[in-house]
């Protein structure tokens, strides 16, 4: 009867546990030892955004990640996104971690993976859109104060470059052509870019695969295995 007891009560700690997990850092443990993490909203970096935003922290994911990868109970991670982008540096920081690390990966795009989230959904091993799922392509902005010099252009260049090469690298879409798409000047009214909706993102070679989460999960569970 006490060990029933104790059994329960461990059970009740462990949900308990994986609810705060949740609330806390869009992140559980689900069974089968895969870790799901949720990267929503804007990818905050050094600045603090306003509290009635949805962000991503990276200080939150970064430790985390380093767990996941000492962790000899977790087999696997997947990727949820939905994502309007957010600091660059933040952004690519999370995908190097990402697609580093030794255990399979599987990333799946929802509502959408936009700007620096492009990145990120790339730098898993497998990666899936939902059908309704969108991803945009776009130059790097920039916000405050901007200084008329060419100095100014040359490091916007070589931000662009940082991005394209990690995308390029991470999935099958030439660089070339992710350029391209990224200065289209036809789709978007007040910006450069492109548009990217479910099957789009497969034709374009950027996303491996048009699915939801149970495609996502039984990947996983086969790349484990």
């Amino acid at each position: 009867m006490e060990e029933k007891k104790k059994e329960q009560e461990t059970t009740a700690d462990k949900q308990e546990k994986r609810d705060e997990s949740v609330k806390e850092f869009g992140q559980a443990v689900l069974d089968h030892h895969i870790h799901l993490i949720s990267i929503i909203g804007e990818i905050e970096g050094h600045e603090c955004l306003p509290s009635t935003s949805k962000t991503t922290k990276y200080e939150h994911l970064l430790p985390q990640l380093a767990a996941i990868e000492d962790s000899r109970d977790i087999q696997g991670v997947l990727v949820l996104l939905n994502t309007v982008g957010g600091d660059v540096e933040a952004g690519l920081a999370i995908a190097e971690m990402i697609a580093s690390l030794s255990k399979p990966t599987v990333s799946l795009v929802l509502g959408g993976s936009h700007s620096i989230g492009v990145p990120i959904a790339v730098s898993t091993d497998y990666s899936f859109i939902v059908a309704t799922g969108t991803m945009v392509i776009h130059p790097v902005r920039m916000n405050g104060t901007v200084i008329g010099a060419p100095q100014t252009y040359d490091y916007f260049r070589q931000m662009q470059n940082r991005i394209l090469g990690f995308i390029a690298s991470h999935c099958g879409a030439e660089r070339e052509r992710l350029e391209q798409l990224m200065l289209d000047t036809g789709m978007l009214t007040k910006d450069l870019g492109t548009i990217l909706v479910g099957s789009q993102a497969v034709e374009e070679h950027i996303i491996n695969e048009v699915g939801g989460i149970s495609l996502a999960l039984q990947k996983i569970h086969d790349m484990i295995q």
